[in-house]
């Protein structure tokens, strides 16, 4: 597509109000200025696929050559399989490479076999077929992947290879991919546009298009709760039905969209003929779409595999086929998702089965519906599973072939040949992605410790993890290979056995981050046949790390009598550990002092991994104490020791603290950008734990914009209002924020419920801290002023309440805003100022002006150097910081220009800010110019 071509004139679309989208996704493509590449996000329904679809459509129209490919679910871990989609309308153009590139890419494609191929060739062969296309038909030539976060690791790197080189070219790349959920597509540097919901003209239009005769009353209700999805717009009413009203009004205030969406497609899957359902079953499970496999897989599933019974589907618009291609196409990724949730796992273990009978001649796709088919051990498809994995690594995929002797190592009948398979895939990774130096060293202390260790699967199994983690592998993987490897581990549970404590301590961690039910049923299992007890600390965390919100008085007085031993503990590990059960208590205080001897040891060249622990632990109780500038020189030192030493994987620990703290201290935007980092990367990866730790941060700067909206959706995303659900450790760290902010927003009924769950849980006796805020929100949601009064002071009284001083200001602020609401305009003022001036010297700005404008709402009045914290002076080198970043100067040319690191530059801002009595950089200018007024500061 080129400037002169009609794609950009008079650009319309039969898509009810996206006209303006389509114009300039368009116009950009054609733009010759602008590299010819474009990632399209949006929540999930909003409407991508269509336009897309509308892309494509004028592109075609206008001569353009378009080559599509989509992501598939169940073909991620297949490699270049959405390369494969794209590219094989090119086939013929493969012979007009030079000999090594046309080998590669036949061989990455299955093709051809051969050497494994280098990525980069195949990246450089693949775009060289693109160019040869357009070349060859004197045309441009469009790229459009859809559904990117399921495009398989190899694919995404190939793409992301050509998206950044078409600058001159006739080639143009354009992709879609859900809000926050990027994949293995490195999308750093490209630009992309967030496709926004319909807004209320277009939305009422699409409805009332759709649905003329909706009840009024129905009708608002829908528009209401789609919030200008347009898949809500038109999926919703297939609820209603009958009854119409009560469908609507009985919704939840608050659900996932994607939630709410599956729900109904599961219903309406549910709703179809049995001879359908099979098909789409297939259809999902399959992935291409291939209408000739589905035929034959339906008969081997017991059907006719009449083709016609996909007829209910289309009318109910669920899907359709493309005639050209002969392949079914689904219209929403959610309908894949809500077909697996309506089967059993009988159902789609024999739908397996009949895919692998069908197709016999495609090894690895036959060996992996195998393994989804086969729930007991079977020697048989271990072993086609450990050819696939042999052929995956062909192709250069060493993760994917991890994960395929994972499989394999789970259905292998014998003991031997499981510890076989899963010191092969140890191996394997270790050789082929190349040893963390830290993976070498777990085996070598291993035999040190037992000379008898190397015969077990654990260790190679602790390597195995801790590559995938510090790669591009999936959670989910990491942990069936090492709850394999603990299964069939060849020392038994014995309490003194070394190599099974320390895997089963390995294995909370995974279990933690996957946060999920399931993952932690193995470690329990493991746990209680531990003979003759497990040992103590192993069976503390294993409470206070896995559910701590239930976490028994007893057990707490066990994890007390560890933490007083840490501080003469000389065993680093032992420390670490006991660190992991201190977090949620808030007993990480206690080993201030052990946790710095880890980092002084780290410095000192010491373990690497341990040393990320203590900065963790240290940048943890930081946050709740107030020590805020230490956090974020922590930190960077985190930071810069995760990129030197490989252990990448431990990297969001400390974009976690550092968005804290820049929620806290009112730079949202940094927050916010930290937090969907977390959530990009760890999403894909089956990371729900850091999911969670994300929300937190979102939650703390919307708190800090005053959008409580948009506070509660976030708490309530890591456990909903009412609940502290089993597993989802980190709802301990925001209920006090949820019940503030549904207050707010007037959800009582969720505030109290979310009171009553934090009083029937274990909080209030985890620790003070907690206890102060379990405090806070049940004063907060009291009926009655004299309770709330009664609840704030005896919260704010508790012993050693101090240690905990932004906590201890929020309940104050509370309290303080209670008070004057119940015109105890006096009684307020003592709280607010209190609170006012822990804000001021904690750098809290967003807090600090709401108490200070409640002080002046309670007829006090806030003197200038009271709002700013006292004015404390700026130094000088502050002061040609604050200077060069309010002229419009980024903390890199700020540090360019005064040869000192991005990183100090940062650090100095977050002191500056609470000095001048500000939140944000965009008024560092105004704040300068005021101090140059005053006597006691001037310019240097």
């Amino acid at each position: 597509m080129r400037v002169t071509n009609p794609l950009l004139l008079g650009v319309t679309s039969p898509l009810v109000g996206r006209d303006r989208d389509l114009e300039w996704v368009s116009g950009f493509l054609t733009h010759t200025d602008s590299g010819g590449a474009l990632l399209l996000s949006g929540e999930p329904g909003v409407g991508k696929t269509a336009l897309l679809d509308a892309v494509a459509k004028s592109a075609v129209d206008a001569g353009t050559r378009v080559l599509r490919a989509a992501g598939v679910q169940f073909e991620a871990d297949v490699s270049y399989s959405a390369l494969n989609q794209a590219l094989l309308p090119l086939q013929d153009a493969f012979d007009t490479l030079d000999a090594t590139h046309r080998d590669a890419i036949r061989v990455a494609l299955g093709f051809g076999v051969g050497q494994p191929p280098d990525r980069l060739v195949v990246s450089n062969a693949a775009l060289a077929v693109l160019q040869a296309a357009s070349e060859e038909a004197e045309s441009d030539v469009l790229v459009i992947v859809d559904d990117l976060p399921w495009v398989d690791r190899s694919s995404a790197a190939v793409f992301a290879f050509i998206a950044r080189r078409l600058a001159g070219s006739r080639l143009r790349f354009l992709a879609a991919m859900r809000s926050g959920t990027a994949g293995f597509f490195e999308s750093g540097g490209l630009p992309t546009y967030e496709l926004p919901p319909l807004d209320t003209e277009s939305a009422t239009r699409l409805v009332d298009e759709r649905f003329p005769n909706l009840a009024r009353q129905v009708r608002q209700r829908l528009l209401t709760t789609a919030q200008g999805n347009p898949l809500a717009l038109l999926e919703l009413p297939n609820g209603l039905r009958a009854k119409q009203r009560r469908a609507l009004e009985t919704l939840p205030a608050v659900l996932p969209l994607s939630q709410r969406l599956q729900s109904m497609f599961v219903s309406r899957i549910q709703s179809l003929p049995a001879a359908t359902q099979d098909l789409l079953l297939l259809a999902t499970l399959e992935g291409s779409g291939d209408l000739g496999v589905l035929h034959a897989a339906a008969r081997k599933l017991g059907g006719e595999g009449d083709l016609e019974n996909l007829v209910p589907a289309e009318r109910d618009q669920l899907l359709s086929v493309d005639e050209g291609t002969r392949r079914l196409v689904f219209r929403h990724p959610l309908i894949r998702s809500a077909v697996v949730e309506a089967t059993t796992s009988n159902h789609r273990r024999a739908a397996h089965r009949a895919l692998a009978q069908v197709l016999s001649d495609r090894t690895e796709a036959r060996a992996w519906h195998l393994g989804e088919s086969t729930f007991a051990p079977d020697e048989h498809v271990a072993a086609l599973l450990e050819q696939a994995a042999r052929h995956v690594l062909n192709r250069g995929d060493a993760v994917a072939a991890i994960a395929a002797l994972t499989r394999a190592a789970d259905l292998s009948p014998r003991g031997p040949d499981r510890a076989r398979r899963l010191e092969e895939a140890a191996y394997i990774g270790a050789e082929a992605m190349g040893a963390l130096q830290s993976a070498s060293q777990l085996l070598e202390d291993a035999r040190r410790a037992d000379p008898d260790y190397a015969n077990s699967p654990h260790s190679a199994a602790a390597a195995a993890v801790q590559l995938l983690l510090n790669s591009d592998g999936n959670a989910n993987t990491a942990h069936r290979l090492l709850a394999g490897a603990i299964e069939e581990g060849t020392h038994g549970y014995e309490a003194e056995n070394a190599a099974i404590v320390d895997a089963l301590h390995l294995l909370l961690l995974l279990c933690n981050y996957g946060a999920r039910a399931e993952l932690w049923e193995s470690f329990h299992t493991a746990l209680s046949r531990m003979r003759p007890e497990p040992p103590e600390l192993l069976s503390v965390a294993g409470s206070t790390f896995s559910d701590p919100a239930r976490t028994e008085a007893a057990t707490l007085r066990q994890l007390d009598r560890l933490v007083d031993g840490a501080v003469n503990e000389t065993d680093p590990v032992r420390i670490v550990r006991i660190g992991i059960a201190s977090i949620y208590p808030d007993r990480l205080a206690a080993l201030r002092e052990p946790s710095w001897r880890l980092v002084r040891q780290g410095r000192e060249g010491g373990p690497v991994r341990r040393t990320l622990s203590g900065l963790l632990y240290l940048s943890l109780d930081d946050f709740h104490t107030g020590r805020w500038d230490e956090i974020v020189e922590l930190a960077d030192e985190g930071l810069e020791l995760c990129a030197k030493t490989g252990y990448s994987f431990f990297s969001w620990y400390f974009h976690f603290t550092k968005g804290l703290v820049a929620a806290v201290r009112g730079d949202v935007e940094t927050a916010h950008e930290l937090a969907q980092g977390m959530t990009d990367w760890a999403s894909p990866r089956g990371l729900r734990s850091v999911v969670q730790y994300a929300h937190q941060v979102h939650v703390l700067a919307y708190l800090a914009t005053g959008d409580f909206e948009e506070a509660f959706r976030h708490a309530h995303a890591i456990s909903p209002a009412g609940s502290l659900a089993p597993y989802a450790h980190h709802a301990l760290w925001v209920f006090f924020e949820l019940v503030e902010a549904a207050v707010r927003t007037r959800r009582r009924a969720e505030a109290v419920a979310h009171v009553r769950a934090v009083q029937k849980s274990s909080a209030e006796t985890l620790s003070p801290r907690l206890a102060l805020l379990a405090g806070g929100a049940a004063a907060l949601v009291a009926e009655d002023d004299d309770v709330s009064a009664d609840l704030f002071a005896k919260a704010l009284s508790a012993p050693d309440v101090d240690l905990w001083p932004f906590d201890r200001a929020r309940v104050q602020l509370a309290q303080g805003e209670r008070l004057r609401r119940a015109r105890a305009t006096l009684e307020s003022r003592g709280p607010l100022l209190s609170a006012l001036r822990t804000f001021q010297q904690l750098g809290a700005g967003p807090w600090a002006e709401r108490a200070a404008k409640e002080l002046r709402a309670a007829g006090q009045s806030v003197a200038n150097h009271e709002e700013r914290g006292g004015a404390e002076e700026l130094t000088p080198q502050e002061r040609e910081i604050a200077e060069l970043a309010a002229s419009g100067l980024t903390n890199k040319q700020i540090a360019e220009r005064l040869y000192i690191s991005h990183r100090t530059v940062s650090a100095h801002l977050y002191r500056i800010y609470p000095k001048l009595g500000i939140s944000s950089r965009t008024a560092l200018r105004d704040a300068l110019a005021a101090r140059d007024t005053e006597p006691g500061e001037r310019k240097p």
